[in-house]
């Protein structure tokens, strides 16, 4: 027998990897209602609902508790710099320090999601950096160069959490319907809000009462309390270990899953789709690393739960009804590229209005406002780019949205260092708001011009079917 035996009429075993694999037609996605591809659960409508249901769940749980972790170090930095004796340039070192690594391992993990599953690839990274998060007030203990052990400890989170939305990205494009992505990622990513506001909840409630190490035992240890839920209750044991041993093996590439890279970056669809992530992404970050900050210096007699609560609480309905509003619209008939680029018009052009209003008020009340409406339509890029880079290449969509979001994170790098250092040098935070309004601007603009709906990774006798 060769590299693999046919087992049914839509499956065959990979010997290299013992893993069952789905093969699909040129146009057909997996419609399979409990497992699918890789042995991965289906999440979206159709039979085994009740699994649907709490896959869907469970994921946007997890993505929650990745942005828990993630937001830790942005609601501290203030507090840590007290203690540690940081400037503005030093902690932007130690905030911008986590995408250094994140931008490492997005192609490997969008790759690996591809390969064994994506729901495999987010619970074995996401123990690993539980366990790191909760050990973070321990090693900046450790001796007295808090500074590097800070900036090691957020590069190795960065990492692991690196490959969570490609394979994210790679377990929906295979398992959900082109008419049920934009809701059903946006119902998943809802989770990134969500986790912000309850670590700016929870953890300014934390901060006050018992210091910054008990924000970062709260979010790990919640996250290997999840991971202990999933493997318990939804993977199976089996397919564990055989992950694993993939991983420990290595990943030999088969016909079956060579991606088409040469023929993807010809389209300029593609080079549209990672300009137009990498402008989200950054501009993202760049918030997400600083507004914390902007409120606290700017406003110091307020609240810190407030300002760290309201842009995120709005930010989930905010989410969901674009999701809702995207599927709506393409059944109603309107064309797919159309209603994508409508989103990236709410999610980058109207956003980044109210992100320039930001750096133009005196007023905590209107501050807040702007932020919140900048925060929340920004969550309309789940239903734009987010989802056009499944449209696009369905097939290979983990690696995809690995490169595009690999080049969101070096410019979030960038992004973030370059931020501090405007507000450092002018003495105003209207620079960093500026900053994030260009950004933005430059990849609507591309997208707009350049950004297509059509697949773009089947081989040329099926690209004019």
């Amino acid at each position: 027998m060769k590299e693999a035996d046919v087992i049914g009429p839509e499956t065959f075993l990979d010997e290299k990897t013992g893993l069952k694999r789905l093969i699909h037609s040129p146009n057909q996605s997996c419609t399979r209602a409990s497992r699918g591809c890789c042995g991965c659960p289906r999440v979206a409508a159709g039979h085994g609902w009740p699994e649907c249901q709490a896959w869907t769940g469970t994921l946007l749980l997890g993505t929650c508790l990745l942005y828990c972790a993630r937001v830790s170090m942005p609601v501290c930095t203030v507090s840590m710099s007290q203690d540690f004796g940081w400037n503005k340039k030093e902690a932007g070192i130690v905030l911008s320090s986590f995408f250094w690594g994140y931008c490492l391992t997005q192609v490997v993990g969008g790759h690996l999601g591809d390969r064994i599953g994506g729901e495999k690839v987010i619970v074995l990274s996401a123990s690993a950096w539980g366990f790191i998060t909760a050990a973070t007030p321990l090693l900046a203990h450790l001796s007295s160069a808090h500074l590097v052990f800070m900036t090691f400890s957020r590069i190795l989170t960065g990492l692991l959490q690196g490959v969570y939305f490609p394979a994210l990205t790679s377990l929906l494009s295979q398992k959900v319907r082109e008419s049920e992505r934009a809701f059903t990622y946006s119902a998943v990513g809802a989770g990134s809000q969500f986790g912000t506001l309850v670590t700016g909840a929870m953890g300014s409630l934390l901060l006050d009462w018992y210091g910054w190490p008990s924000v970062f035992y709260f979010s790990g240890g919640l996250t290997l309390l999840w991971v202990c839920y999933v493997y318990r209750y939804l993977l199976s044991e089996k397919d564990l270990i055989l992950a694993l041993g993939v991983l420990a093996q290595g990943l030999p590439v088969s016909r079956h899953t060579k991606v088409p890279w040469r023929q993807l970056f010809r389209k300029p669809s593609v080079w549209a789709a990672i300009s137009s992530q990498l402008s989200s992404a950054c501009s993202f970050f760049i918030l997400l690393s600083w507004l914390p900050t902007f409120f606290k210096e700017t406003f110091p007699s307020s609240k810190g739960w407030v300002f760290n609560v309201v842009p995120w609480l709005v930010a989930i309905p905010a989410s969901l009804f674009s999701g809702f509003l995207s599927d709506h619209l393409i059944n109603q008939g309107y064309r797919t590229i159309a209603v994508r680029k409508f989103m990236q018009v709410m999610g980058l052009g109207l956003s980044s209005v109210f992100a320039l209003c930001l750096g133009h008020t005196s007023s905590f009340c209107k501050s807040v406002v702007f932020a919140s409406a900048s925060i929340g339509l920004q969550t309309f890029n789940h239903s734009g780019i987010s989802v056009n880079i499944q449209d696009l290449a369905p097939s290979c969509a983990g690696f995809l949205f690995g490169v595009a979001n690999t080049a969101g994170a070096l410019a979030g790098v960038v992004g973030v260092c370059l931020g501090g250092y405007l507000i450092e040098t002018t003495g105003s935070w209207t620079s960093m708001f500026n900053l994030v309004a260009a950004v933005s601007s430059l990849g609507l603009c591309t997208f707009l011009l350049f950004g297509e709906a059509q697949r773009v990774d089947l081989s040329p006798t099926h690209e004019d079917l």
